[in-house]
C-alpha cells in the first residue's frame, strides 16, 4: 500500500503516530478522449485565453472569483501557511456512537497504520475504543483541504472515514415534490412490510457485483479479438399502476420453493423407513 499521510493521532495529552493508507481503490475502467477520425488520444491543453499560449505549470496560480471577472489570488506557500501545524495532527475532539452519525456524512475511508514508534499507543486506544464502543470525531487536514473526520474500528485496524461539515450537507427542504404527509393504504402497508420482511437478511458485500464494469470488460476483450459486440435489447417494462398487483407479483417472486414429491416416492420412503425400524428392532433384541 502507498503511504498518503503521516502524522499523529491526538486525544487528550496522547499522541499516537500513526501512517495513512486508503482503504479503496477506484475499479473504474478509464478510457481516453480519441479523435473517431484518425484514432489518435486527444491531449488537453492549458491554454490563456488572453495570452494565446500554453501555460506552464510554474506559471499558474489559484484564484477565487469574488465578483465575475475579478479575483484575488494565492501562491501555492500561502494557502499551505493556512493550514498550519493542523496537517499533521489527526486531533480527536469528542467520542460519540457510530449510530449517531447519518451516512450521508461519510466521503472516504482511510487505514491508520501505528508509525515505528507508535504500536504501544496505538494498540492502547483501539483496544479503549473497542470496550467502550465509541467512535472519535476528529479535525484533519489532508492536502491542503480541511475535514471533520471518524476515527473507528476495523477488524484489527484503526480507520478513519472523512466525514462533510454540517454546512455541506444540503437540506431535504430543497428536493421537490416531496409528499407533505405519508397517505398510505393499510393493506398495501402491511404487504410492504411482509415484502420487506421476505427480502431482510445479514448483509454480505461479498456476493454484489458490479455488472456494469463486468460487461465492459467483456465488451473489451470482444473488441480486441475482433469480435463484433452485441447487446441484447433490454425487454420493455411497462409502468406498474396497481400497487397491490405488484407487491403480490413481489411476494410470489421471493417465496421459496417447495419441491413437490413424485408419485410413489412418498410410499417408498415409509416403507424404507418401516424395513429400517424392524431391522432396528431385531438388532436390539439380538
Amino acid at each position: 500500500m502507498h503511504t498518503v499521510w503521516k502524522g499523529a493521532i491526538s486525544f487528550g495529552l496522547v499522541h499516537v503516530p500513526v501512517k495513512m493508507f486508503s482503504a479503496t481503490e477506484d475499479k473504474d475502467i478509464s478510457m481516453r478522449m480519441i479523435h473517431k477520425d484518425c484514432n489518435t488520444p486527444l491531449n488537453f491543453v492549458r491554454k490563456c485565453q488572453h495570452c494565446e499560449r500554453e501555460v506552464e505549470w510554474g506559471e499558474i496560480v489559484r484564484g477565487y472569483e469574488y465578483e465575475p471577472g475579478s479575483f484575488v489570488l494565492f501562491e501555492k506557500d500561502e494557502l499551505e501557511k493556512l493550514t498550519g501545524e493542523i496537517t499533521k495532527e489527526i486531533k480527536i475532539l469528542d467520542f460519540v456512537d457510530l449510530s449517531d452519525i447519518d451516512p450521508v456524512y461519510f466521503q472516504k475511508t482511510y487505514y491508520l497504520a501505528p508509525n515505528e514508534t507508535g504500536a504501544g499507543a496505538y494498540s492502547l486506544l483501539l483496544e479503549a475504543m473497542r470496550q467502550t464502543g465509541k467512535i472519535g470525531i476528529a479535525k484533519v487536514s489532508i492536502r491542503s483541504k480541511s475535514s471533520l473526520a471518524a476515527i473507528r474500528i476495523i477488524d484489527r485496524c484503526i480507520a478513519m472515514e472523512t466525514i462533510f461539515y454540517p454546512d455541506e450537507i444540503r437540506s431535504v427542504e430543497h428536493v421537490p415534490n416531496l409528499p407533505e404527509q405519508s397517505n398510505v393504504n393499510e393493506k398495501e402497508l402491511e404487504m410492504a412490510k411482509l415484502l420487506i420482511g421476505q427480502l431482510a437478511t445479514k448483509f454480505e458485500p461479498e456476493k454484489y457485483k458490479d455488472d456494469y464494469r463486468s460487461a465492459v470488460l467483456h465488451a473489451i476483450e470482444s473488441k480486441v479479438s475482433g469480435q463484433q459486440v452485441r447487446v441484447a435489447p433490454e425487454p420493455h417494462k411497462a409502468n406498474v399502476i396497481d400497487l397491490m398487483a405488484a407487491l403480490q407479483a413481489s411476494l410470489e417472486a421471493v417465496k421459496p420453493v417447495v419441491t413437490e414429491p413424485t408419485p410413489g416416492t412418498t410410499e417408498k420412503a415409509k416403507a424404507a423407513k418401516s424395513r429400517k425400524g424392524k431391522a432396528k428392532t431385531k438388532e436390539t433384541i439380538g
